[in-house]
């Protein structure tokens, strides 16, 4: 069997179910997020994540049987493009859905997960020493502080006002 994030070329059905029920657990935990944060419908938000999962799924898999060196979020962008457009008729049912799914929302999930990499790595992440845990905090603080400085630039540029 082969792991679901080892890099390899093939992707044995194994790996496949693990893909699909990350997928789903992450769907899940971001649906009750976009409902508690952003009063979203739990319905309405978990067809927009399992929209979202599906073209996720297709890019992966794209990325892995397809004899190109291509990187899996090229073919989940160009899915998401094709899926969306207004002249394809999914683009009403996938923008009405996926538009009901905050990127907050997922961004949360996606970034815990990622703490919990990390977590699962302590020893791997020790050996850097202090200068590269100094390294890393920096990183993490200054792409924080950069997304939250231009999302408030571009909200205050659309209308909201400050808060």
């Amino acid at each position: 069997m082969v792991d679901i994030i080892d890099g390899s070329e093939t992707v044995s059905t194994h790996g496949i179910t693990n893909w699909i029920l990350l997928l789903l657990i992450f769907s899940i935990i971001t649906v009750i997020g976009n409902w508690v944060g952003y009063k979203h419908p739990i319905t309405d938000s978990l067809v927009g994540m399992l929209i979202l999962s599906l073209i996720t799924l297709a890019g992966l898999l794209l990325e892995r049987y397809l004899p190109f060196n291509i990187s899996s979020i090229i073919y989940i962008s160009l899915i998401g493009i094709a899926v969306s457009v207004p002249m394809m008729p999914t683009s009403a049912f996938v923008v009405k859905y996926v538009g009901q799914v905050e990127l907050l929302s997922i961004v949360t999930v996606f970034l815990a997960y990622v703490g919990i990499g990390v977590g699962k790595n302590w020893e791997q992440f020790k050996t850097m020493g202090w200068r590269g845990m100094i390294v890393t905090i920096c990183i993490i603080t200054g792409t924080y502080l950069g997304s939250a400085f231009i999302a408030h630039i571009v909200l205050v540029m659309s209308g909201t006002p400050w808060c």
